[in-house]
């Protein structure tokens, strides 16, 4: 039996002729945030809802704890789950208090056990100060810590969160997002989270899962999934990338900037995922033509020209060069990764 507190086991869900989410599998653990990423159709929100049981599956299964939710001919209802759910409108009432929409979900406990769960719940998302308040009085910030510790105030088994940091600035961002994962991990509960944010979901995860087109296609932890890539479409979805044409002979890639190693692969074309960051200014590397630079703050993106290929770099941000100048190139393999074609 899984240990998983909730899991999707190859579910899909199609609306009329377009498959909204295809085959897709994850797992949520006790103790662990999951964050699924992908763009803006592809599937994400849907797979959230066939989770939570507001979308029946149409092929697949839905477990918790080994106990099934959704399959061929069964659809337990949402409330009857014991998630948790936070969404993009918060949905809270407007005439209760901070407190009492915290506090609204536990009328089977005495009075005072309601309050002092809540005045926990909203300790932990830092807004105890708060907690006579109205939600009209508060940023969207404070709104969504309230969502969040109404729904963790029910003791989920696992908590299901949508879009939770999209629409506020960045400085509001890393604030509310310190205080969900404080709170999220002293709750101990699964957590995921879906997010179209790469960095987001770098930086909160303890397990990524990247998704397009409805199929999930990487599941690991969020280092091995950026300097791992499955595909140059599952690195694009993290950060930037781009190709660069290899060959392989005896498990050894032959690229315009020498030999990387490729395990496993077979000899033949291959294709390099490499990202910006790989290339290294060095007095022993490959000669290179500067195409134009642009300052990005942190860094400087760079447009090359290399014999048998184009590409960009990310140069140190104090690092001066100008378009039509020859510099030297070498790779850093630790974020290359050579792919069969």
């Amino acid at each position: 039996m899984s240990t998983a507190a909730l899991e999707a086991q190859a579910v899909s869900r199609r609306y009329g002729a377009a498959q909204a989410v295809d085959r897709a599998s994850v797992s949520l653990h006790p103790g662990e945030i999951t964050c699924l990423l992908g763009p803006s159709g592809s599937g994400k929100s849907t797979l959230l809802r066939l989770l939570a049981g507001l979308e029946p599956v149409d092929e697949g299964a839905v477990f918790a704890r080994g106990r099934q939710l959704s399959g061929a001919g069964l659809h337990v209802a949402p409330e009857a789950r014991g998630l948790g759910f936070v969404f993009q409108d918060f949905a809270l009432f407007p005439h209760l208090t901070v407190e009492e929409n915290v506090a609204f979900g536990l009328r089977r406990l005495a009075p005072a056990e309601r309050r002092a769960r809540a005045r926990l719940q909203l300790e932990r998302v830092r807004l105890a100060h708060r907690a006579e308040a109205y939600p009209q009085a508060l940023s969207g910030g404070e709104q969504q810590r309230v969502a969040l510790a109404r729904a963790l105030a029910r003791e989920p088994s696992a908590i299901l969160l949508d879009e939770p940091f999209s629409g506020l600035d960045m400085r509001l961002k890393a604030e509310v997002r310190d205080a969900a994962l404080s709170a999220l991990r002293a709750a101990g509960a699964a957590a995921l989270i879906v997010t179209h944010d790469a960095e987001d979901a770098l930086l909160t995860a303890d397990c990524l899962a990247l998704m397009d087109e409805g199929r999930v296609l990487q599941t690991g932890a969020p280092r091995e999934v950026y300097l791992k890539p499955v595909s140059l479409s599952a690195a694009r979805l993290t950060g930037e990338a781009e190709s660069m044409p290899a060959r392989v002979a005896a498990e050894r890639a032959e690229t315009p900037f020498g030999a990387l190693p490729a395990p496993g692969l077979p000899d033949g074309a291959a294709s390099v995922v490499v990202r910006p960051e790989a290339y290294r200014l060095d007095n022993e590397g490959v000669e290179v033509r500067i195409a134009s630079t642009r300052f990005a703050g942190g860094y400087v993106d760079v447009r090359f020209a290399a014999t048998g290929f184009e590409g960009h770099a990310h140069a140190p941000a104090g690092w001066s060069g100008e378009a039509g100048e020859a510099i030297r190139l070498k790779l850093d393999p630790v974020f290359c990764t050579v792919v069969a074609v």
